[in-house]
Formats: structure tokens, C-alpha cells, sequence
């Protein structure tokens, strides 16, 4: 059930005959749990040993909060190599990275800080659990996204991919009752849902996790988008490019037949868009920080908007600890 509410900052009530344009914030929106403890992970670990902590990928997909920890001391790199010195401080990202990057971390004396989703981590698991019982593993999810590389790592030689149900309509597999699915945590989840139902089609012996792999964020704030889209004529979403879960609420947002764009940040909004437009919706990716929420509002104010309002589609209570290493330092430090 969803809950629609307005907060007017200058402490009047909106005026329904003011002439600027009414702005819709959802909830929930930004950061997740996951990312959350990474980039706090990042922080801590510039406050406890000092810069440079080297990270390996972005912690998070969102460019704001790169440059950010840029900014303080952190160093962004793609894989570990010898721009890395031995027994330097470095972080993996929130994505995951696979058993070989590990190994290569050991072997290069490095002192890692594994800031991976607990979310992701329980896909990791699912994998080397049903690779060790003989499946073959046909993952959902985006080619190429760091998730998807580092889930596959786990288990190389019994995954396949499929971003489509086209995908599983050319899949060849022997053994068909041995065969499980997995997926990315940050698809969309009606098409998730489509391209598993297809496989059960194909494959009826195959089986699943217990539990869907779609995070609880990224599924939140789809159902926020989906409750939202009737109530604006434009929604836009805050998120970077590469980012898998904020590109999702655009899709899922455009398919209900609302018009939506994702930015970065208040000043890529075009004017353009705003044609003709009476209510305009807000919400962010699991990467992206209320700060950019709180410029794009204002970007709004600036114009006139008096009506602030906000859509509640769902509570979220989710926190996850620290890693290990930063939480034993602290422990410590205290």
C-alpha cells in the first residue's frame, strides 16, 4: 500500500493554484544497505590507515561518490597489478569479485578488505553450492557487469549466461535434471520473472534458490517507480550510467508509460523534458546519495515548485556490518 504525503519546507501549505510544477520524491530510494557499508568501508579504511586505500573497480556505480573518495585519498584501479604496491590497503567493490582476484590479492601481499553485498555473496554461495552437486548453473543477468563476472568466477566451468528469454530459447544443455538458475541482484523484476518462467518451460526439472536473488532494494524501489508512474507526468532517476539497478527503473518506469531519464546530477535535466509537464517524479538508484536528491529538488525550487511531496511504497530497516577487518581496527581503535 502506498502513501502519498506532502512536506512543504517554508512551513506553508502548498497553494493548488501556484503556478509551479508539483514534485513527487519516492520512497524508498538511494542508497541500499550494500552500498551503504561499502562506501562506508572505504571511508573507514581512509580514517584508520591513511591514503592512499587503493579499490579495485568502483565501489559503487555512481560517479558522484568516486570522485568523492577520490577526492580523500582513495585510488581507483581496474585490476590488481603492479600499480599496487605490496602490503597496500585495497578494497573490493560492492559487486563482488571472483576467487582468482583473491588469490591474486594473497599472492601480491595485499591487505584486502572485501566490501561485497552480503546480497551477492549469497548468489557466490549458490553457485559453488550447486556446481558441487553436479548442476549446470544458467545465470540471469547483464554480460559484462562486474556482478555477473564475479559470480561466474566461482564456478567457470558450469555457468551459462542469458540476459533474454531469447537466450534460453538457444540454450543447449545436457543432463536437463540437473540444471539450476541464479541471477544478477539488480535486474528488472517482471523480466526476471519472465526469462524464469521460460526456463521452467524448457527445463521443468530445474531448480532455484530458496530465496530470489533480486535484492530487496532494488525490488523496493521498482515497486516505488511502478506506484509512482500514475501520479507524474515525468519521472527522473538519479543514478550513473553503469549503474544496473537505476538503468532498471527507467525501463520499468518507460514500460508502464511514463516518460524517464536518468542523470547524474540537477544540471543534466533538459528543459525539453519539462514541456508540458504539470508533476514531476524523483527517485535514485541504490548508489546514489540523498545529497543529488536534495540539489535536484532544489534545482526544482529555484524554478518555483512550492509542493514537495512524497509516494511511500515500503519501510526499509535493512543494515549490514561493516567487514571484518574495519570492524576488528575499530574494536580496537575504541
Amino acid at each position: 500500500m502506498t502513501d502519498v504525503t506532502t512536506d512543504v519546507t517554508s512551513g506553508s501549505e502548498a497553494d493548488p493554484t501556484d503556478p509551479g510544477r508539483r514534485v513527487l520524491l519516492a520512497a524508498p530510494r538511494g542508497y541500499c544497505a550494500g552500498v551503504d557499508r561499502a562506501v562506508v568501508a572505504v571511508e573507514k579504511a581512509l580514517e584508520l590507515y591513511g591514503a592512499p586505500v587503493y579499490v579495485r573497480k568502483e565501489i559503487v556505480h555512481n560517479k558522484h561518490v568516486v570522485e568523492q573518495l577520490r577526492a580523500r585519498g582513495a585510488i581507483f584501479v581496474d585490476e590488481l597489478d603492479d600499480s599496487i604496491p605490496e602490503g597496500a590497503v585495497t578494497v573490493f567493490s560492492a559487486h563482488g569479485v571472483a576467487p582468482s582476484v583473491h588469490a591474486d590479492a594473497e599472492v601480491r601481499g595485499l591487505r584486502t578488505i572485501d566490501a561485497t553485498c552480503p546480497l551477492v555473496t549469497k548468489v557466490h554461495r549458490e553457485a559453488v553450492k550447486f556446481a558441487a552437486e553436479g548442476y549446470t548453473i544458467v545465470l540471469i543477468g547483464h554480460a559484462g557487469h562486474e556482478e555477473v563476472e564475479g559470480t561466474m568466477g566461482e564456478a567457470p566451468d558450469h555457468i551459462v549466461l542469458v540476459e533474454t528469454e531469447a537466450d534460453v530459447d538457444r540454450l543447449e544443455l545436457d543432463g536437463p535434471d540437473k540444471i539450476a538458475y541464479i541471477s544478477q541482484t539488480t535486474l528488472a523484476v517482471d523480466e526476471t520473472r519472465t526469462i524464469i518462467a521460460r526456463l521452467r518451460e524448457r527445463f521443468p526439472q530445474i531448480t532455484g534458490p530458496r530465496i530470489d536473488d533480486i535484492c530487496y532494494a532494488t525490488t523496493n524501489r521498482q515497486a516505488a517507480v511502478k506506484a509512482m508512474a500514475q501520479h507524474v507526468d515525468l519521472l527522473l532517476v538519479i543514478g550513473s550510467k553503469n549503474s544496473s539497478n537505476s538503468n532498471r527503473l527507467v525501463q520499468v518506469t518507460r514500460e508502464l508509460g511514463t516518460a524517464s531519464h536518468l542523470i547524474d546530477k540537477a544540471a543534466e535535466v533538459d528543459e525539453a523534458w519539462l514541456e508540458g509537464v504539470d508533476t514531476v517524479g524523483i527517485t535514485s538508484g541504490a548508489s546514489a546519495p540523498e545529497e543529488l536528491v536534495e540539489e535536484l529538488v532544489q534545482f526544482f525550487r529555484d524554478r518555483g515548485t512550492t509542493e514537495i511531496g512524497e509516494l511511500r511504497a515500503i519501510d526499509e530497516d535493512v543494515r549490514f556490518m561493516l567487514p571484518k577487518p574495519i570492524r576488528v581496527e575499530l574494536a580496537g581503535a575504541g
